[in-house]
């Protein structure tokens, strides 16, 4: 994008942020695309998995009865030896095969069982299957905390990107909309990547920003700092309704694995104390499972067993619609001991729920979907716009980023805007804070290599 204020002193700063912009646009076009394209895959998962999975459903006949709770994890866990229950999931319709996760220490299998013979169906591990490999995919690379961390800083100096990019675009000298909101298609080629590139940063920024800024959560290192804060600020949840990475993960499901494990164990010790054709769990499985269907939570709903002695069975939804979602406790008679809706959590926990939804394409449906595909679409032509421009426009035997020129004015308007975009991204702190030390001394080790990179006029 052309500069056009000839003042030495907002030269200068319009060429410090047309740096910041480069280097963002340089680290961050593979990651954009790379989000764009597994993101886009993820919020169809709806539609994908009922494909998927359709061959499961509708597989109850007429005659003959279904079998009890106790008896479909019987023969879940018997497909995946030494497993223990870890979630039975109510089916969305009586006649639909029923969906279990069994396992073993950290590692999930997820069974579909045949609700009346008890036959396995199909098993995956949980981990596998398609929609879980995107997601790990999207999040983190398959990389656990390392793919995380890259994915988070991506993401924030994406949004740098973003803003430097408006500020760059803002509209000089009053030329009017062309360029503006629509392209120029009858300037030549120049002209015409230059304004699909602002146009289309133009429409679709407030959208990239919050799908940006909403899927911070899930990453390992800002996930981790905003439950610092929350501890700090006494603001935290007892758990909170959203991953925090594949590592994290893991270690929940090994801890509900060792509960319930442990659970089990001292229900053996009293078995001589109980009936002697039905085992406690057994018992209480029959009792909450119904229980937990009267509740009218929000599909699909899984049901957790008790991880300590006297612990309770936990109902929860895991609906798409995160607002829609509630839980709750039932004791081993299935009588009910509490319930939480989404409303009664904690503002920052609505809030996130509310970003996630959106962000999953699940607030408002396929219009939801759609418009999230169409601000996906607009960050892929961004991106490659941007190295179109860069490719045309680069000097030979240098890589395109305007030279520095002389100590730039202070901003105090820049100087604070930065200072708020660290402090609520600490990994974008960090990484500015490495690019500037790198732009101050690769002059004084490397003149040729800075030259090259355009720090040296």
């Amino acid at each position: 994008m052309d500069a056009v204020s000839t003042a030495p002193r907002y030269e200068r700063w319009y060429l410090a942020v047309w740096r910041w912009h480069f280097y963002a646009g340089l680290f961050c076009v593979p990651f954009v695309v790379w989000l764009s394209v597994t993101g886009g895959i993820y919020l169809f998962k709806p539609q994908i998995e009922d494909w998927l999975y359709s061959p499961y459903r509708d597989v109850v006949t007429e005659s003959g009865p279904l079998l009890t709770p106790a008896r479909i994890v019987e023969a879940a866990t018997s497909a995946v030896p030494g497993s223990v229950l870890h979630k039975y999931v109510l089916p969305e319709d009586p006649a639909d095969a029923v969906q279990l996760l069994v396992g073993t220490a950290d590692q999930e299998t997820r069974v579909w069982v045949h609700p009346q013979s008890g036959a396995v169906l199909y098993h995956v591990p949980e981990e596998q299957r398609l929609m879980r490999v995107v997601f790990r995919l999207h999040g983190e690379l398959l990389a656990g905390n390392w793919g995380s961390a890259l994915v988070e800083i991506a993401a924030c100096w994406t949004i740098v990107m973003i803003l430097t990019g408006l500020f760059l675009w803002w509209p000089r000298g009053g030329t009017g909309l062309a360029g503006v909101l629509w392209p120029r298609l009858r300037r030549g080629k120049r002209v015409f990547w230059r304004d699909l590139h602002a146009v289309t940063g133009l429409w679709v920024s407030l959208g990239a920003v919050f799908l940006i800024a909403s899927g911070l959560p899930w990453a390992n290192n800002w996930g981790t700092y905003l439950r610092e804060v929350r501890t700090l600020t006494g603001t935290a949840s007892v758990k909170q309704d959203w991953s925090s990475g594949s590592e994290a993960d893991a270690a929940a499901r090994a801890k509900l694995d060792k509960g319930a494990r442990a659970t089990l164990d001292e229900h053996a010790g009293h078995h001589g104390m109980t009936m002697v054709h039905e085992k406690p769990t057994d018992r209480a499985l029959n009792r909450v499972i119904p229980q937990a269907s009267e509740l009218g939570l929000a599909a699909p709903v899984e049901i957790t067993p008790p991880t300590t002695p006297q612990g309770y069975w936990m109902a929860q939804s895991q609906a798409a619609n995160r607002p829609q979602r509630g839980e709750a406790e039932l004791d081993n008679d299935g009588a009910l001991i509490g319930r939480q809706s989404f409303d009664q959590r904690h503002w920052i926990d609505r809030a996130v729920g509310y970003g996630v939804a959106v962000h999953e394409g699940a607030w408002l449906g396929l219009a939801n979907q759609l418009l999230n595909l169409a601000v996906l679409l607009g960050l892929v032509m961004l991106a490659c716009s941007s190295v179109v421009l860069w490719w045309r426009r680069r000097p030979e035997n240098r890589l395109g980023a305007p030279p520095a020129t002389a100590p730039l004015r202070h901003s105090w308007s820049l100087v604070g805007a930065t200072l708020v975009l660290a402090l609520m991204m600490p990994l974008f702190g960090l990484t500015l804070a490495l690019v500037a030390i790198f732009e101050r001394l690769l002059p004084r080790v490397a003149p040729g290599s800075a030259s090259w990179a355009g720090l040296r006029g």
